[in-house]
């Protein structure tokens, strides 16, 4: 088996290690794997990454269901226009992309290289959100008000996000759910994971219809992915996550800033 697979699956189970372990981060990274490691071109890694995140987020966010650690009203609230907006992203507007977008001299700026800059600045994004860390606003419970209006809002951009890149866009949806929703940081993870999920599996059906997916190799990979979600969960039993989260996010600052500049040479 070529180095690079080999490489390229156990990054999958990194991903499921940091989804487990620190709640997100797991799956801004999952689309660059996909494309460098697995050698698939854009525009798929971006569906096989929502089956990935998505799945493994399920996994995840029923672990923090058994703990009580997961909003129902806050995910319906939440979900129902991102999920709207995202299989709306997969179904028809990414499909419709041209594969060229526009010419300058003899540059060519495709489809291909538009969606890998905007997932490198949305890995940037993510990696300052990372290393300043959202503030808790504490764990003692009280009832949540809603910011209907912003919620709806931010709903609506974070399924464009999920459905274009392909990422779960937990790094957006935590900072919203404890701000707007005043949710406490760890019910803020869990019910961010119920969302990742909802979103990323049925922006994934948007994709099934019109597009021909490796099962066997997408399946494989998820349920690598699956095992790092368990072995993130156990170590976070006894490694804090937050401590490990600025470092992870310095990674993806890294990955983001040579992905930008790989496209742009390209």
């Amino acid at each position: 088996m070529d180095t690079l697979i080999i490489i390229g699956f156990s990054a999958a189970t990194l991903i499921g290690i940091s989804l487990g372990l620190i709640g997100g981060g797991g799956s801004i990274i999952t689309v660059p794997v996909l494309v460098y490691l697995m050698n698939i071109d854009p525009v798929t890694a971006t569906a096989y990454s929502l089956f990935v995140v998505g799945t493994a987020s399920l996994v995840g966010s029923v672990q923090y269901f058994q703990k009580g650690l997961v909003d129902l009203k806050t995910a319906f609230i939440f979900g129902i226009p991102a999920i709207a907006m995202v299989f709306l992203m997969r179904k028809i507007i990414v499909p419709a992309i041209p594969d060229t977008l526009f010419q300058m001299g003899n540059l060519i700026f495709t489809k291909d290289m538009g969606i890998m800059m905007m997932f490198a600045i949305a890995m940037i994004a993510a990696s300052v959100s990372m290393i300043r860390g959202p503030k808790d606003p504490g764990t003692i419970e009280k009832p949540s008000k809603f910011n209907y209006p912003l919620l709806l809002l931010i709903g609506l951009l974070v399924g464009s996000f999920t459905g274009l890149v392909g990422a779960g866009g937990g790094f957006l949806i935590i900072p919203a759910l404890i701000v707007l929703a005043k949710l406490p940081m760890k019910q803020a993870v869990g019910t961010s994971l119920l969302i990742i999920a909802s979103n990323s599996l049925i922006g994934f059906l948007g994709d099934v219809s019109h597009r021909a997916i490796d099962w066997k190799f997408l399946l494989l990979f998820t349920a690598i992915a699956v095992v790092g979600i368990f072995i993130g969960s156990t170590l976070s039993n006894k490694i804090e996550g937050a401590k490990l989260k600025p470092a992870f996010g310095w990674f993806v600052f890294i990955m983001g800033i040579f992905i930008l500049g790989k496209s742009l040479i390209n």
